[in-house]
């Protein structure tokens, strides 16, 4: 698990976040809106959405991707930021949004059985069909 308070943001530095509680392990969302979104699968972890401080410069943007989550990103450089579901209590980030060094463990493939063709996942690394983790 990551050591916390935990900072990153977008390529432009227009969005900024620090996080200040656990952080899940990271999970590999291979469905067909993180692959659109992302150009490959989504890499990603989540908090508490009362643990993570977000300051911006008016440039943060959120696109409604399906009836109960919204996707957030910088409005000015385009970059991935957040997914958020709103029957959820918690946020996910984009695990690539982070300074470096991270911390971050990984975890499983999700949505697995969505994967593209072009790319194969270690045998050994965990895949679920869906997302029931």
């Amino acid at each position: 698990m990551a050591e916390t308070p935990i900072s990153g943001g977008c390529l432009c530095g227009s969005v900024r976040f620090t996080v200040h509680g656990p952080l899940r392990e990271v999970l590999f969302c291979h469905c067909s809106q993180c692959r659109k979104m992302s150009g490959h699968f989504w890499a990603a972890t989540s908090t508490a959405r009362d643990c993570i401080d977000i300051r911006q410069d008016g440039s943060l943007r959120w696109f409604k991707s399906s009836k109960e989550a919204e996707r957030g990103f910088c409005g000015h450089c385009g970059s991935s930021l957040f997914w958020n579901h709103a029957e959820k209590d918690t946020l996910s980030i984009a695990a690539g949004a982070f300074d470096r060094p991270t911390g971050l463990d990984t975890g499983a493939h999700i949505f697995f059985d969505d994967a593209s063709d072009y790319y194969q996942v270690h045998p050994d690394e965990k895949t679920i069909s869906g997302s029931s983790f």
